[in-house]
């Protein structure tokens, strides 16, 4: 596996790649790479003959007091992953090869944008569309993978692609992957680190409260008593704060207050001691 870390290399490296006509797929990462990361590379092999993974930690996706200088940096473990996976190239950039000086662009996605992490983090998904987009066009993958665990930013990555008329990859090549859970239920995230072990047990009362939600939503109750018990449950198991928990229309991301013939989508984002865990399931329509 060949890492890089300037762009005229990155370039010089794609093309190598691309010879013989060999599809390409991007995998882009903050790094601290997990099994939930591993499973996105697995997915790219199956569709592409070549695999290019990002590594970057996007400051402009980072609000004020959140942990942009805490977030797990662990290069030299994550090229060992990667190298295991047969991936091809390793695209690590600096932030000043990502944004260098004089740097004064920005892409907001309104509307799939507007609520919960929009909300709860502003500014959050211009960062993220920004930093996608740029590594969109500096790899000019056939294929793109991102986990489902983070459904709004998938969201908004696709809304971007169109709206862009981007062409590679084709808003149809975005691919987004199932969420990869611990034994427990909880999400696989790289922000797991942070919790000790009395967090890390508790944490696992997050899928466990959103699918009993689920349960008596797909029941035909109606939605907020469920919510407001899924909330409490969180309260009791050592969460001191829920950002937010509600339905949203798993296509447009507009709040909804029930299922009625549509994907919807359950969307949760709570914190315990310093950190803040997200996770989100499907419903299906409520039993007639």
């Amino acid at each position: 596996m060949q890492t890089v870390s300037r762009l005229d290399m990155l370039r010089t490296a794609v093309a190598d790649l691309r010879r013989g006509g060999a599809r390409l797929a991007l995998v882009p990462t903050m790094g601290a790479l997990h099994e939930g990361h591993l499973t996105l590379v697995r997915e790219a092999k199956k569709r592409a003959e070549r695999v290019v993974v990002s590594i970057f930690v996007n400051p402009t996706q980072f609000g004020p007091n959140e942990d942009l200088d805490a977030y797990p940096r662990v290069l030299d473990e994550d090229q060992r992953l990667l190298e295991a996976e047969g991936v091809d190239l390793l695209w690590a950039p600096t932030v000043s090869e990502m944004y260098p000086e004089g740097f004064a662009s920005s892409i907001s996605v309104r509307a799939v944008s507007m609520h919960f992490c929009g909300e709860a983090r502003p500014g959050h998904f211009d960062g993220v569309a920004t930093v996608v987009c740029k590594l969109f066009n500096q790899v000019l993958p056939d294929f793109a993978f991102f986990g489902e665990k983070d459904w709004q930013q998938l969201a908004v990555i696709r809304q971007m692609a169109r709206d862009l008329n981007l062409g590679a990859p084709q808003p149809e090549a975005i691919f987004g992957v199932p969420t990869v859970r611990e034994a427990d239920g909880l999400a696989m995230s790289s922000r797991n680190r942070y919790l000790t072990p009395e967090q890390r047990a508790a944490a696992a009362s997050l899928p466990r409260a959103m699918r009993h939600a689920i349960a008596r939503i797909e029941g035909g109750e109606i939605a907020a008593p469920a919510l407001d018990e899924l909330k409490h449950t969180l309260g009791a198991a050592g969460f001191h704060q829920v950002d937010y928990a509600g339905l949203a229309d798993a296509a447009s991301l507009a709040p909804v207050d029930q299922v009625a013939g549509r994907p919807v989508r359950l969307l949760v984002a709570a914190r315990i001691g310093g950190t803040r865990l997200i996770d989100n399931m499907p419903l299906a329509a409520p039993q007639s």
